[in-house]
């Protein structure tokens, strides 16, 4: 199995829905576009994506969300080096429809008050229905490890949500954990590399804005979670 050497997540960058909540009243979540600031930050991180994959082959996955895709464009990446798949298990976590804005204030208060990763928007999904289906999607990655021309590089454009819970998956955190990680700023990117015993670690960890809660048979809060950097 020809695992690759890095594993790249990057979150969109800026949206009409980061600035204005509103637009989700008239807009679908799906069809947002990027701000020009959001734009701004997509170049500036295809301009260290271009420096790290170097002369390398990469393997992209995308959101099929508008702002995604317009992030994976701004990146202007070789063509003849990437091979591009829209894969829609990497979407936004759904919240169901057009929002109402008040509705949905309310709801993230509840989420707030109840947990981000059980909670269920009334119309949308759970954080755990997103695990689910970012499980689904490590069972076709890791198939596709497998094919003698797999690229060195794999990136995925995607959410905040999901880049945390594809993290939560792939290092087996607890819910603890990922309860108290907060999503990486827009346009932000987060790289797992792999080292020389075959097991991979995150370049940067996710920041924290509370200390994990103990919970579980333990009683104790987790430490240090798997495959954050090392100091």
């Amino acid at each position: 199995m020809a695992r690759p050497r890095r594993i790249v997540l990057v979150r969109h960058g800026e949206s009409q829905g980061n600035v204005d909540d509103t637009v989700y009243e008239r807009e679908p979540d799906h069809a947002l576009a990027l701000t020009e600031r959001g734009l701004a930050q997509a170049r500036a991180t295809g301009a260290r994506l271009r420096e790290l994959f170097g002369d390398e082959r990469v393997s992209v996955y995308v959101s099929p969300y508008r702002r995604t895709h317009d992030t994976l464009g701004a990146f202007d990446l070789d063509p003849e080096r990437v091979r591009i798949r829209e894969e829609p298990r990497l979407r936004e976590q759904d919240w169901g429809n057009w929002q109402d804005r008040e509705d949905v204030r309310l709801q993230k208060a509840y989420r707030d008050a109840y947990g981000h990763f059980f909670y269920r928007f009334a119309q949308g999904e759970s954080g755990a229905d997103v695990y689910d289906r970012v499980g689904s999607f490590l069972e076709s990655l890791h198939r596709s490890f497998e094919a003698e021309d797999s690229p060195p590089n794999v990136l995925l454009v995607t959410h905040g949500l999901t880049m945390r819970l594809f993290c939560m998956r792939w290092f087996h955190w607890s819910v603890a954990e990922f309860e108290s990680l907060a999503n990486p700023g827009n346009g932000e990117m987060r790289v797992l590399e792999r080292g020389e015993d075959g097991r991979y670690t995150l370049d940067k960890p996710f920041e924290r804005w509370r200390e994990p809660e103990p919970y579980g048979a333990t009683g104790q809060p987790p430490g240090k979670p798997a495959g954050w950097p090392a100091g």
